[in-house]
């Protein structure tokens, strides 16, 4: 049966690689409903035009009267998070993959859940501001959600439904730009060194998140709530041949790991095909190639966003939150020439300092909410002041 897919983020790597892999798939398989963009309308509209969608969403009413010049007729176009509230509300949708970036997920990623879609999740933000109540949210209304990143699709594979039997989650990463730059020269270092990274082709916020080691940090967070494991039970490996996507270790000592090239297609298609998998011409690992894969743990003292990460996790409510949303404005600043690349750990470890979270209980949107907002401006001013 044809599934019927929206996607939301469709201008961005994971966007562009989800509508390759669909055009890679049998057809009939799938049938593009709805994309949405933020402010890339040239790119939307010839996705529009190849894929036909009922709707598209972009992010302003100025775009919007600009896309519709370019656009064939009959599709409606719809404005802000209200239009990807709207686009995720629709009967005609069944899957949403969310590739949108950033905290602005949440609100879209909720409604989804209340009318009952099935989540393919490529943004880390939603769960890392609120995964409490997003989780709590989707257990009730029985939905399930197929993780996007490389090392969460890997867990995802590895635990097979076996959560009660794993006693420890391997998160790898492969380090990022600068794993093998020493501290004192991170300072130097020119904005294009820190945005090519070695393995992976990806937007420049969540680059520079990989160079930081946030991103580790932010996935800590997340796969929390996605795998109901505690803080302590996961461990992050820094694994520079980006091969071995992460692991499980069972409580019989067994330990399952899931490798395949770096390519996001490979992930993509099995959360919008699950539970199937589906014979494409995607890259295929070469062992002979490949003739050594290697392990090591993080440096903390050098990338300490992993440290952070983990004391926001420790400290639950609100705190991830504003961790996040710190994490993006000062990272913001960083790609605008406003700080030094080394002063990003240091605003959001102030930002954490100053935060003083809701009564224990009382976590809700409106609270997680009202964090990010406070935690953005805290950051602005450090970053600006």
């Amino acid at each position: 049966m044809t599934q019927r897919l929206a996607i939301l983020g469709s201008t961005g790597s994971i966007g562009v690689n989800a509508l390759d892999v669909v055009s890679r798939l049998p057809k009939g398989s799938f049938r593009i409903t709805a994309l949405s963009a933020d402010s890339n309308i040239k790119l939307l509209a010839e996705q529009a035009r190849r894929f036909r969608p009922k709707i598209v969403s972009v992010g302003s009413e100025e775009l919007a009267v600009k896309i519709k010049r370019l656009l064939p007729s009959g599709i409606k176009i719809s404005v802000n998070r209200e239009g990807l509230c709207e686009t995720v509300s629709r009967s005609d949708v069944d899957i949403v993959l969310f590739a949108i970036s950033g905290s602005s997920c949440l609100e879209p990623l909720v409604k989804a859940i209340k009318n009952k879609k099935r989540i393919a999740l490529a943004n880390k933000e939603s769960l890392v501001s609120g995964g409490a109540v997003v989780m709590k949210l989707a257990r009730k209304n029985g939905v399930r959600m197929i993780p996007i990143d490389s090392e969460h699709s890997a867990i995802f594979q590895c635990l097979d439904g076996k959560r009660a039997l794993a006693r420890k989650i391997y998160l790898t990463g492969s380090g990022g730009p600068l794993l093998d730059i020493p501290k004192k020269r991170f300072d130097t270092m020119p904005q294009e060194a820190i945005l090519n990274h070695p393995k992976w082709r990806m937007g420049r916020k969540i680059t520079v998140d990989s160079a930081t080691m946030m991103n580790k940090g932010l996935e800590i967070i997340e796969a929390k709530w996605l795998f109901e494991a505690c803080e302590s039970s996961i461990e992050v490996l820094v694994h520079p041949e980006a091969i071995v996507h992460s692991m499980v270790e069972f409580v019989d000592g067994s330990i399952i790991a899931q490798l395949g090239v770096p390519d996001m297609r490979i992930p993509i298609q099995y959360a919008l095909t699950y539970p199937s998998r589906i014979a494409t011409r995607m890259p295929r690992l070469d062992f002979s190639v490949t003739t050594s894969l290697s392990f090591r743990s993080p440096d903390i003292d050098k990338f300490p966003c992993l440290g952070l990460a983990r004391e926001a996790l420790k400290k639950g409510s609100t705190h991830p939150a504003v961790l996040n949303a710190a994490d993006e404005e000062a990272v913001r600043c960083y790609l605008e020439g406003g700080i030094r690349f080394t002063a990003i750990p240091k605003i959001i470890e102030k930002v954490l300092g100053r935060h003083r979270s809701p009564k224990a209980g009382s976590l809700s949107l409106d609270n997680i909410t009202e964090a990010e907002e406070w935690a953005k401006e805290e950051a602005r001013s450090l970053c600006y002041h």
